[in-house]
């Protein structure tokens, strides 16, 4: 009878695992994939590529987006969104960021939205920058990748998904309900904080994750420059060097992008006891993408995102910042995601057999922290300072050594040495820290006699992304039988045209608010000459995006852009200028409520009007390129550029009035850079500053920088630049926090509304006062101003205004016909392009669209 039991259980337990295995045909289930991304180039060939596969034998159920490392989130979300749409797979969940945090007793609130790696995660989401530092903010880096090098919007199409407040599901979210729903495959192609967050927090489910695929790290080779036998391509400086953090190769040479994003994070997913293979830059640096694969590629674009990923890879290769993009950029996450796909068709085989790489058992930690261990010098929140270690980490175990603060850490150099720092290293162990993972360490060859491609992925990529089934739909254009890119630009002739402004902005959702103020004031009164976007404040540079979509719905694509630097006064570093020091932007939110809301204009940016204008990555040898594009002309204006053109194409005698609504970067540059701005600017308003009469006033607003009480994010976002503006010679008037916090709903507003009207009707209250800004490097004390008798700058403050007649006048002017969108969203825009023209009553042709604003 037991016998009989023991048989019954058994034949339960196998029809289990085969009802798992197997759909109801009989045929094995698909494998499930879920993919944790940070929206790189390469991320997205691996994205598309894993869309392309078969979906009876590999299903892509979800993608999840790292928050911490090559791209920001709202700008990342609506890309994977696009990309899906494309590709006809709206059903695929979509995760990113969430408002929880790690409170002190190490609770992991639900919903942490990965924005900040593990080791900085307090209660927000606002943080430093310990390791995403080591990432270009600018072209060549964030903003490059945020956009993909400006046609982005100009290829993807647009569907129904987007980022919106309060409806986004969070990676957290989307990876409990995937890998609880059923066994799942996790890969991972960027940082590590979603996937350890979630390991963490959910130990329960474990289980369910059947394997996890990385790409990252780097066990056993040197960088691959150094594997080419002629050395042409060798960086001596860096040969034998096992990472690849081109950026901080002074300080830690042993770290991999991936790794360091988030090395904690990283070790807690190698240790979490769930099956790892590994495809490191051992693996990757041998297959780097030579000119052959690159001019194969070029002849095989056959499908819409074979053409994307084309379009990506060539503007890479023309942007790259030497001539050794051929032996310096490798086909990272896209060859991982065809070894792991491969791993997975051939189980049945065991050792992680497949067609692409050699493979081999590594015993392999990740380092964290840095040796002597148990001391305690304030680099390391898990330890300093706390009783009890966070997370009930071993005192003086592998944790409690120093962990690197940035790329400047004196404690990482070593004069006339390697930088000693390996935060992130994948290294080898033999000790009880040791984990045993499946390592990929060579791509293998192509042994098609008949392919000039030199490895076996090359091929398949090529084939699997050129198959016509599971194609794209459509791009961008095709998707409407009519389109057609149009400019919309004002007729002012017969009109007298008012004062010249320029408006400097950091494209903050008041920001655009004002900017629609200031386009909808008649032109007899204020001319808009210019804007100068400021991107040192609350919002990413390629949030530039949303003011050409914004100025081309008002029919105004005669303004010109100019984009500025994007670090404060001395926060880039000397040694490699694209990359730099948060230490004031770390105040602002990444999240809700900051960059993420910012990027995306609360998830509303979607509905505007899609300007044939946009950022662009194309660039001349005229302008310090290392090579021109293939379009040098639609190259992006600088900051600094539109400016001079302005003041040359002034009117004798006439002068510019400067509205600033952000940080003072720009126009600080524009003072250092022109001794004779006195001549030239009429007045400046700035919207910002706080007055720190006594310190019994009310507070500032910097309210994650606790120690600060009186500062006002605009001037302490760039407290230098604020220095140098007030100390100039120029005619300031200032709109400071505790006027915007009296009268207004939205300070930002104010000062457009200030510098259109007169002030007998808004009856403005001023003081001249003397000010002086702190500029030390003293945190608690940056960019607080304080009235000074004997070193201030006297300032116009405006302390008072009739908030009754400013409502007034923003309702109305606003409300009024004149001036008013050519275009009311990109549904209206979707519909022209939809129905030939006489359907549409518009008739719509390539080139100039000319409006009388007076009519």
């Amino acid at each position: 009878m037991e016998l009989q039991k023991y048989i019954s259980v058994v034949i339960i337990v196998v029809g289990i695992i085969g009802a798992t295995l197997y759909s109801s045909e009989g045929r094995r289930r698909p494998h499930q994939i879920l993919l944790d991304t940070d929206v790189d180039t390469d991320d997205f060939f691996a994205l598309l590529y894993l869309l392309k596969l078969n979906r009876s034998e590999f299903d892509l159920q979800a993608v999840t987006i790292n928050t911490n490392a090559w791209t920001d989130a709202g700008h990342a979300v609506n890309q994977v969104y696009d990309i899906l749409y494309m590709m006809g797979r709206d059903d695929i969940a979509v995760g990113v960021g969430g408002e929880g945090g790690i409170l002190e007793d190490s609770t992991i609130q639900p919903n942490v939205g990965g924005y900040l790696p593990i080791i900085e995660q307090g209660i927000g989401t606002a943080g430093y920058c310990r390791y995403r530092q080591a990432i270009p903010v600018g072209s060549g880096g964030r903003l490059d990748i945020d956009t993909n090098y400006g046609f982005r919007k100009s290829f993807l199409p647009t569907g129904s998904r987007r980022y919106s407040p309060l409806e986004q599901p969070t990676a957290q979210k989307v990876m409990i309900d995937k890998i609880s729903a059923s066994p799942i495959s996790v890969f991972i192609i960027g940082g590590h904080t979603n996937f350890a967050l979630f390991l963490m927090n959910n130990p329960h489910l474990k289980k369910n994750v059947e394997h996890i695929y990385i790409m990252g790290g780097s066990v056993r080779a040197p960088t691959g420059c150094c594997l080419k036998k002629d050395g042409s391509s060798c960086q001596p400086q860096h040969c034998g060097d096992h990472g690849n953090l081109f950026t901080d190769y002074a300080s830690n040479p042993y770290a991999e992008f991936n790794f360091f994003a988030d090395p904690f994070a990283a070790y807690q997913v190698i240790h979490s006891g769930i099956p790892v293979t590994l495809v490191p830059l051992d693996a990757t640096d041998t297959i780097p993408t030579d000119e052959i694969f690159f001019e194969t590629f070029e002849q095989n674009q056959h499908t819409y995102e074979a053409h994307y990923c084309f379009k990506s890879l060539k503007m890479t290769r023309d942007t790259w910042v030497n001539d050794h993009f051929y032996t310096g950029y490798f086909m990272w996450d896209s060859f991982t995601s065809g070894v792991a796909t491969s791993i997975m068709r051939n189980l049945h085989k065991g050792n992680g057999e497949n067609e692409f790489a050699e493979m081999e058992h590594m015993n392999i930690t990740v380092v964290t922290s840095n040796e002597p261990y148990g001391i305690s010098d304030g680099s390391n929140p898990l330890f300093d300072g706390l009783k009890t270690p966070k997370f009930n980490l071993k005192e003086g175990g592998v944790h409690s050594g120093h962990v690197q603060t940035g790329l400047q850490d004196p404690f990482c150099f070593v004069h006339n040495g390697k930088g000693r720092c390996k935060d992130g290293y994948t290294a080898e162990e033999t000790g009880a820290d040791a984990v045993s993972v499946l390592v990929a360490t060579r791509a293998k060859p192509n042994c098609d006699s008949s392919s000039s491609l030199r490895k076996a992925f090359f091929k398949h990529f090529l084939d699997v992304l050129n198959d016509p089934q599971q194609t794209g739909k459509f791009n961008f254009t095709t998707q409407f039988p009519y389109y057609k890119e149009v400019f919309h630009k004002p007729d002012f002739r017969g009109k007298t045209l008012g004062k010249n402004v320029v408006f400097d902005m950091d494209m903050s959702v008041g920001d655009f608010l004002a900017l629609f103020y200031l386009l909808k004031v008649p032109v007899e009164v204020i001319t808009i000459k210019a804007i100068l976007v400021t991107p040192t404040g609350w919002a990413n540079a390629a949030t530039i995006d949303i003011l050409y979509d914004l100025l081309h719905m008002m029919g105004r694509d005669d303004i010109p852009v100019g984009l500025g630097d994007v670090f404060a006064i001395d926060q880039s570093y000397s040694i490699y200028s694209s990359v730099g020091d948060c230490k004031y932007s770390k105040a602002i939110p990444q999240g809700s409520g900051g960059f993420l809301d910012s990027d995306t204009l609360y998830g509303f940016a979607r509905d505007l009007p899609r300007s044939p204008r946009r950022y662009t990555a194309e660039n001349s040898v005229k302008f310090g390129a290392p090579r021109d594009t293939d379009h040098p002309g639609l190259r992006q204006p600088l900051a600094l550029e539109i400016w001079d053109s302005v003041v040359k194409s002034l009117v004798p005698g006439s002068k510019i009035t400067i509205l600033t609504n952000g940080p003072l970067t720009t126009l600080a540059k524009i003072i250092l850079s022109d001794k004779n701005t006195s001549a030239i600017i009429q007045n400046v308003f700035i919207v910002g500053g706080h007055i720190n009469y006594d310190n019994t006033t009310e507070k500032g607003n910097v309210i994650n920088v606790l120690s600060n009480e009186y500062a006002e994010f605009n001037v302490f976002l760039d407290p230098l630049a604020a220095k140098t503006v007030f100390q100039s010679d120029l005619p300031i008037t200032l709109i400071p926090l505790a006027v915007q916090r009296k009268d207004t709903f939205l300070g930002e507003i104010l000062g457009a509304v200030v510098l259109a009207s007169d002030d007998s009707i808004l009856n403005l209250t001023f003081q001249l006062k003397p000010i002086k800004v702190s500029a030390t490097g003293v945190e608690s004390e940056d960019g607080q101003i304080t009235i000074d008798n004997n070193q201030g700058k006297p300032v116009q403050i405006l302390e008072d205004l009739d908030d009754i007649a400013y409502y007034d006048i923003f309702a109305v002017q606003l409300g009024n016909e004149k001036q008013s969108a050519v275009l009311g969203s990109f549904d209206e825009q979707r519909r022209i392009w939809s129905m030939p023209p006489n359907r549409t009553g518009k008739a719509l042709v390539m080139g100039n669209i000319f409006f009388n604003f007076g009519n």
